[in-house]
């Protein structure tokens, strides 16, 4: 190939590879219609560089090609994770108010039902969301206590819960 292809190197080039280069396509999308728009889309971005292509035009394609699809599953992949969040609101509909307040008149029910030491841990880490070492520093004891007073109040929490869907559901989506 020169240094400056015309257009009937380009149309020869087509001619030859382009099969082989579709059959390529449609493996990396899944479907005849989408192989075809990847590789036009691919022919179109190595025509805007024909004039200056130097070296094999059918592995800087296929290159074009390759980078084209990743993009694709790049941007399918955000999409369905927008649409699965525009979907998911879409089912809650608007907040129910009442529902909030019988859950947390529910919640602090329950939170006291605790004892005093596991009901102090999880106030301070989970309303007043203080760390580990904050809890021990202001309740005067080990960071291990604090650990295994919060991992005890949830467990206690979670069996009280059970009869109660809405809270349970609750206490999984907040981390409880």
């Amino acid at each position: 190939m020169s240094d400056r292809p015309d257009a009937r190197e380009l149309e020869s080039f087509v001619a030859a590879r382009g099969a082989r280069l579709l059959q390529a396509a449609v493996m990396l999308t899944g479907s005849r219609e989408a192989g075809e728009d990847l590789l036009q889309e691919g022919l179109v971005r190595m025509l805007a560089h024909w004039p200056s292509l130097t070296g094999d035009p059918e592995s800087y394609l296929r290159r074009i090609i390759y980078h084209l699809a990743a993009d694709g599953w790049r941007r399918r992949k955000r999409w369905q994770l927008r649409l699965g969040l525009l979907r998911s609101a879409e089912r809650l509909g608007p907040p129910d108010e009442m529902a909030e307040v019988d859950l947390r008149d529910a919640l602090l029910r329950l939170l006291a039902q605790l004892p005093p030491q596991q009901r102090t841990v999880l106030v301070l880490r989970f309303f007043e969301q203080l760390d580990q070492a904050e809890v021990a520093e202001l309740l005067g004891c080990s960071t291990g206590t604090v650990k295994s007073a919060t991992s005890r109040g949830l467990a206690r929490m979670r069996e009280l819960a059970r009869d109660h869907p809405g809270i349970t559901n609750a206490l999984v989506a907040g981390g409880l």
